[in-house]
């Protein structure tokens, strides 16, 4: 179920203080909501194998989110270990064991215009139950997916470091077209035509047992993709970043996206051309499997990418 379809809980954490679900509002002039200047995360807590519930690199998520306050001249007022303990708290308040967590930094109400001026950087942090992105069918068979008729931003346009509220109206505007064409997801190009990201993932392809995947450059850090670098670097995997025409990615052996919310994901067609044996295939199964071995707590070496609730 999407998450925008009746999602509930019992309480938000705003401005540092738990409020109820329903009182988490905030005034129509909020600077955030009327030109896109914000920053946010999108971070997973998963239930693991010993019965805990264990954040998935909660640490890396929220500095990230002051790397992106940062590019986007924003003071976050609180320091970073409060929002790292507010997160727990606000799994353990909501009874969650698995979930999505949503870090948010925004602009409130004050001076309108484009210049913010003193108006207040304000902070949330919301958890709800979120199942599989892109569905558990997605998973095992693969999705299909288009490229998009949308180019990602240039790298000087909006600054790709940083995840800004503003910025994914060009992400809504690819995975809508997809939609709308009967496919599951968008591949975007950059304002050179080389391969750039998902609407909200990283994308990685397989060729001849070698992994490839855009330059940091270009595409957003994703937390999801640095671990699934170094997972596959341990396993002997050889992992190169560097520039990907669309057409490597036709003539792919596999094809596949990473991100907090669609985890590992294999593509099985993209623009109604079959990629490799049309399903998922032997390196994106491996790392899935890799991945979810490790956020269910059975990889003692990766245990420094979770922290217990």
């Amino acid at each position: 179920m999407a998450a925008s379809q009746g999602i509930r809980g019992e309480a938000i954490w705003l401005d540092g203080t738990f409020v109820p679900w329903g009182d988490a509002n905030v005034h129509i002039l909020t600077h955030t909501l009327h030109y896109g200047l914000g920053v946010f995360e999108g971070i997973r807590c998963y239930r693991t194998d010993a019965g805990a519930s264990a954040v998935f690199r909660l640490t890396e998520h929220m500095r990230r989110l002051y790397e992106s306050a940062h590019i986007n001249l924003m003071q976050i007022p609180f320091e970073q270990a409060q929002l790292e303990e507010a997160t727990l708290e606000c799994l353990r308040r909501n009874h969650l064991e698995e979930g999505y967590i949503r870090p948010l930094a925004f602009i409130g109400d004050g001076e309108m215009g484009l210049n913010p001026g003193n108006n207040p950087v304000r902070v949330a942090i919301v958890v709800w139950p979120w199942g599989k992105y892109l569905g558990e069918e997605g998973l095992e068979r693969g999705i299909r997916a288009k490229i998009s008729s949308f180019s990602r931003h240039h790298v000087n346009s909006k600054m790709t470091k940083g995840k800004t509220c503003g910025d994914y109206v060009n992400s809504i505007l690819a995975k809508r077209e997809a939609l709308l064409d009967g496919y599951d997801e968008a591949i975007m190009l950059d304002t050179q035509g080389l391969v750039s990201e998902a609407s909200g993932e990283n994308v990685f392809l397989v060729k001849d047992g070698e992994i490839c995947t855009p330059p940091l450059p270009t595409v957003l850090a994703g937390i999801t993709r640095s671990s699934l670098i170094e997972v596959a670097r341990e396993k002997g995997i050889t992992v190169v970043e560097r520039n990907i025409g669309r057409d490597e990615l036709y003539l792919a052996d596999e094809v596949f996206l990473t991100g907090t919310a669609a985890e590992v994901t294999p593509i099985r067609e993209i623009d109604h051309r079959q990629i490799g044996a049309g399903t998922r295939g032997p390196v994106a199964k491996a790392l899935q499997s890799a991945f979810f071995d490790i956020v269910a707590g059975r990889e003692a070496k990766y245990q420094r990418w979770l922290t217990t609730v």
